[in-house]
């Protein structure tokens, strides 16, 4: 059952590595949705950071 499984993720995954390698359109969407989630990531990665720095300059404010 496991390896039924595991065969059939592993040819999913390359029918859809040559679908989005052999389709303009796909390569884009593919592309898109990257600098997309990369963006959303820097910018919470960006409200992480500040929210850090103003709580450590808020810890020495009460020292």
């Amino acid at each position: 059952m496991e390896k039924v499984f595991c065969l059939g993720l592993m040819l999913g995954a390359v029918g859809g590595a040559l679908l989005t390698a052999n389709s303009y359109k796909a390569r884009c969407l593919v592309k898109k949705s990257q600098s997309e989630l990369t963006q959303k990531v820097n910018e919470l990665m960006d409200e992480k950071l500040k929210a850090m720095s103003e709580g450590n300059s808020e810890k020495s404010a009460q020292n």
